[in-house]
């Protein structure tokens, strides 16, 4: 059974072309996963931009209800003014690779 083994042909060899081809395969498949790993967090930072761009100020008014110049009952008012924050409105992606703005915004 061992000499059978030993001079089995069919098996697999591993040659320089085959070690430099999955070499130059890996080295691909991490500058892809890095790449993707960049563009998922910008798309993340966008995210994070549109949510602060909301405004969530509110108002509403109160009534009076009178009866023969007699108040029956009656409901003040209130308001909110949103501000804003300080990571609102975030124009660079410096957390996701160093220091690219956005064009167009001036910086």
């Amino acid at each position: 059974m061992l000499k059978r083994l030993w001079n089995d042909e069919a098996g697999f060899v591993i040659s320089a072309e085959l070690t430099l081809v999955l070499t130059i395969g890996v080295i691909g498949l991490v500058v892809g996963l890095s790449e993707v790993a960049v563009a998922i967090n910008t798309e993340l930072n966008d995210i994070s931009n549109a949510f602060g761009s909301l405004n969530q100020s509110y108002a509403f008014t109160g009534f009076a209800a009178k009866d023969n110049w007699k108040l029956k009952s009656s409901v003040a008012g209130s308001a909110f003014a949103d501000s804003v924050d300080d990571c609102d409105h975030n124009k660079s992606c410096d957390l996701v690779s160093c220091t690219c703005s956005i064009p167009g915004e001036g910086y």
